[in-house]
């Protein structure tokens, strides 16, 4: 009860005090937020394509290769949840920043990923993919690796294997991982103010836009912030739905 009170009290006194100032489709609706709104879904649904694309494949080779190489890199891929996103930002623009290790390498290719909104899509990748590696390689490995050698006996292809046999069974932990990543991209916040900044309908995204208007006008702060809740719990639909497949396919 206490943990549920502490916990709920918060969600409830924002949706209290969102209602009592009044205005939130107004709010909503401003060319502040829209801007805000549509630059975190653009670059999370990018974001995403790209984890979807190089994480699936390395998912699957981490749940089915144990070398000593992919164990190690297996550890590394939790690094950036226990990372603090400002230090992740901080590293990341050491790394791709006009004075960074690839900084003039990049500049030379006519590449500038500081402060852009290519900034943005990089530090969602860095601190979203391992929530969906991590949910996809457990998918994986409940598939049982007999399953596809006998679908490979009765002359299926490796690839027609993975397709037909192996991604639909871990399909269900898969979109529960991505689900978890594109909530954890969309909410992204230290990583990239640090290595994107707050450029207004250049950079800014949902959760650098509520501090900006907090610092203006509280009402369309409140606003913003129940729309990133509305985006949370539409998460958590997802999450159980998928988890409820998952376990219905096993029984």
């Amino acid at each position: 009860f206490v943990y549920a009170l502490f916990i709920g009290l918060p969600v409830i006194a924002l949706l209290v005090k969102s209602a009592q100032h009044g205005g939130v489709l107004e709010s909503l609706s401003s060319g502040f937020a829209v801007t805000a709104l549509r630059l975190s879904l653009v670059t999370s649904a990018i974001a995403m394509v790209i984890v979807l694309l190089v994480g699936t494949p390395f998912a699957y080779l981490l749940a089915r290769n144990g070398s000593r190489a992919l164990r190690v890199l297996d550890g590394l891929v939790e690094l950036p949840i226990v990372l603090p996103p400002v230090a992740a930002g901080v590293a990341m623009l050491m790394a791709f920043g006009r004075h960074g290790i690839l900084g003039p390498y990049l500049t030379g290719l006519g590449i500038n990923l500081p402060f852009t909104a290519a900034a943005v899509v990089c530090a969602q990748i860095f601190v979203a993919a391992p929530f969906y590696i991590r949910s996809a390689k457990i998918g994986f490995q409940s598939v049982a690796k007999e399953y596809e050698d006998i679908s490979q006996t009765l002359g299926e292809s490796p690839i027609a294997t993975f397709w037909r046999l192996t991604l639909p069974l871990a399909a269900p932990s898969m979109m529960a991982g991505l689900a978890l990543a594109w909530a954890r991209a969309i909410s992204e916040f230290g990583a990239t103010m640090m290595f994107a900044g707050n450029l207004t309908g250049k950079t800014q995204t949902l959760p650098l836009a509520i501090m900006t208007a907090l610092q203006t006008d509280l009402s369309e702060a409140l606003a913003l912030a129940v729309l990133l809740m509305a985006g949370a719990v539409l998460v958590l639909v997802v999450l159980g739905f998928a988890t409820r497949r998952q376990w219905q396919g096993r029984i």
